[in-house]
């Protein structure tokens, strides 16, 4: 059992360094949207990778840091990190970094700042003697917003590697980590009818909001939560006066699903969909940008690694499959993947971000254990 936090604690080794450093980083805000404000958090981590004597590379964005001996004969172990966050120029003003008893506050703190500078903190304390075939960190710019630039470098580190890690959070309250994830994407679905006077010829119109509401219950009876597979439609817009028959709608569907079966069902599914009324056209765009993230076996004895790992610590630990989409879904088809080893805490996108003090430094000591003994 985690012993009661001391909250002198964090004026001594190892929670003064890791608190020193996760200020650093939070105190650079670094939205998506400002890739200038997301590489300034790259610099910084540039600067700590070269203090271990890494390689540092920039590919299109992502900074590649190599750590140990790298050789076409043995797979590196990869490791995922992002530099950006989903919270805006400002958020500081009324967020600032904080500690409040067992816990840390601030902007990206917990997604995912803690992450890297846990990582960080897990590789200085390797000393140098990385594991065969080394260690290769990516830190990505555009996790937020579904790694569009990113995606083609994470796949290719991945068919390379023997296994992939990933600082993300581990999941809030339980503080387990994530084994599985459901893939994610977005569609959009356009209508284009034709405009008419409601009053004195509505027969003369073909209504692009009536065709988008038929197909909105369409697109959300495509839904199997039994099979973990949910459509939301969270945005829809149209028409214009309200005695016109209106031309133009569109709504846009949040899809998760749980295999990629499923993800091959809800794609013939939506780019199938046909108008009721001919007259109007139906145009469809986006997709999974993220593929599932299944349980498989791999991850299964990563994870079974892990948790013999942090037995010796001294507490247990659990995983869990989670809703939501990282990088790991872009690997984890690939090669054998282990999420949520990042910050224990709780608040991701949300005002309460935090990470928790007391079980920081255990979740540390299980990283670097794996970075070693992996």
């Amino acid at each position: 059992m985690t012993p009661p936090f001391d909250p002198q604690a964090v004026h001594a080794e190892p929670l003064r360094s890791l608190l020193h450093h996760l200020r650093t980083l939070v105190e650079i805000e670094s939205p998506t949207s400002d890739q200038n404000a997301v590489a300034a958090v790259q610099d910084v981590v540039q600067g700590w990778a070269s203090d271990l004597g890494a390689v540092c590379l920039n590919l299109d964005g992502t900074r590649q840091f190599l750590f140990g001996e790298h050789s076409p004969a043995t797979s590196a172990l990869l490791v995922l990190a992002h530099a950006d966050t989903v919270w805006p120029h400002g958020t500081l003003a009324r967020m600032p970094f904080r500690v409040e008893g067992d816990k840390v506050y601030g902007p990206g703190s917990y997604d995912m700042k803690g992450g890297i500078v846990g990582l960080f903190h897990a590789l200085r304390r390797l000393g140098g003697q990385y594991p065969a075939g080394g260690i290769e960190v990516l830190l990505t710019p555009d996790e937020e917003t579904g790694s569009e630039r990113s995606q083609g470098v994470i796949a290719a580190r991945a068919r390379r590697a023997r296994a992939v890690l990933v600082v993300e959070p581990a999941v809030p309250l339980s503080h387990a980590l994530k084994t599985g994830r459901k893939g994610v994407g977005e569609y959009r679905l356009s209508f284009s009818g034709l405009a008419a006077h409601a009053g004195s010829a509505p027969e003369q119109g073909a209504s692009a909001i009536t065709e988008a509401a038929r197909q909105v219950l369409a697109v959300q009876a495509l839904a199997d939560p039994a099979l973990g597979t949910t459509l939301s439609v969270g945005r829809i817009e149209g028409g214009g006066a309200s005695n016109v028959i209106p031309a133009q709608a569109s709504f846009e569907v949040d899809v998760r699903v749980s295999s990629l079966a499923e993800t091959a069902r809800i794609e013939t599914a939506i780019r199938s969909l046909q108008p009721h009324d001919h007259r109007v056209s139906l145009q469809v765009s986006g997709g999974l940008n993220r593929p599932p993230f299944e349980r498989g076996a791999g991850t299964l004895a990563l994870f079974e690694q892990a948790r013999r790992y942090a037995a010796e610590v001294g507490f247990g630990l659990q995983e869990a499959v989670v809703g939501g989409g990282s990088d790991g879904n872009l690997t984890a088809p690939i090669c054998p993947t282990l999420d949520g080893l990042g910050a224990p805490g709780d608040g991701a996108h949300a005002e309460h971000e935090h990470i928790r003090l007391d079980r920081w430094p255990d979740h540390v000591s299980v990283l670097s254990a794996l970075l070693r003994g992996l």
